[in-house]
């Protein structure tokens, strides 16, 4: 019995350990995406989330946008990519939220989007087509700073790294800079990665 319970802690142990890593790692590049300066690009994807918290537009949603947006406005892009499908809290269409608060914040350039997608990996695969179509061979990828680190495993993994020169941009919104996001992102990616793994996508 002690045997058996001492292996418990132990891989109980090792499992935090693993996951104290993860989330350092994760950390770590969300900094050094944060500190970059994104090159000129063909477009900008931005990669959906929750369109709306208690009761407005979510920050963590409308800050990958206002990156997005700055980035056209000082010259490297000449398009935005919203990607998101139906939100299934909310009922809204990610990529519809997105562009409707691209134009409210007084973007004028052409917008294209990607409606059907439902996670980050759904969201690289289905884009990739329009970003194709719309003759784009490189792209600055916007998302949640503690989000790339798994995003650009996804995209290595999936081939859209292969297929497309691809750039990440972090947004530095308050989503990220409040205590509570923060939490909730060192708390979740980890898991969202090791789930990832485990169904081998990466």
């Amino acid at each position: 019995m002690r045997t058996a319970l001492r292996v418990l802690a132990l891989g109980a142990l090792a499992g935090m350990a693993v996951y104290a890593w993860i989330a350092v790692t994760i950390w770590q590049r969300a900094e050094t995406v944060l500190a970059a300066t994104p090159r000129p690009a063909d477009a900008v994807l931005v990669l959906g989330n929750r369109a709306y918290r208690d009761g407005a537009p979510n920050p963590c949603l409308t800050g990958r946008v206002d990156t997005a947006v700055a980035l056209a406005r000082a010259g490297l892009v000449p398009r935005l990519v919203m990607s998101g499908g139906i939100d299934h809290e909310d009922g809204r269409i990610e990529s519809q939220v997105m562009d409707v608060h691209a134009r409210a914040i007084g973007y004028t350039g052409p917008v294209l989007r990607e409606s059907r997608s439902n996670s980050t990996r759904e969201n690289l695969a289905m884009s990739a087509a329009v970003l194709r179509e719309a003759g784009v061979r490189r792209v600055i990828v916007v998302s949640e700073p503690y989000h790339l680190w798994r995003v650009e495993r996804l995209a290595r993994a999936s081939g859209f790294a292969r297929d497309f020169d691809v750039q990440y941009a972090a947004a530095p919104t308050s989503c990220w800079q409040r205590w509570g996001m923060r939490f909730r992102g060192a708390l979740r990616e980890p898991l969202a990665i090791v789930n990832n793994a485990l169904h081998g996508y990466f």
